[in-house]
């Protein structure tokens, strides 16, 4: 299964884009972008921010971006949870 984090750093903007393997590596790179924005602030790096991030799965059936799938929202389809934070955390 093709997954990627998206961050943005600062909304809005650009979202930031990495492949990753696991959902439990997804979660350690948001941790890690998050700590890195807070050290930023608060090292006066720059003098504010509002971030955002998650994972995202590719969906060969899902045809809202074309006819050969799309990148859709991760959730774990054996429990239904969809915050990949909280799904590690279990």
């Amino acid at each position: 299964m093709k997954m990627k984090v998206w961050w943005i750093p600062q909304l809005p903007g650009k979202a930031f884009e990495v492949n990753v393997e696991t959902v439990q590596e997804g979660v350690k790179i948001m941790n890690t972008l998050a700590e890195y924005d807070l050290f930023q602030f608060e090292n006066n790096i720059k003098p504010d921010y509002c971030n955002v991030g998650g994972i995202n799965v590719f969906d060969p059936t899902d045809d809202t971006d074309g006819p050969d799938g799309s990148w859709v929202s991760w959730w774990d389809e054996e429990t239904g949870e969809d915050d990949p934070m909280a799904f590690v955390e279990a």
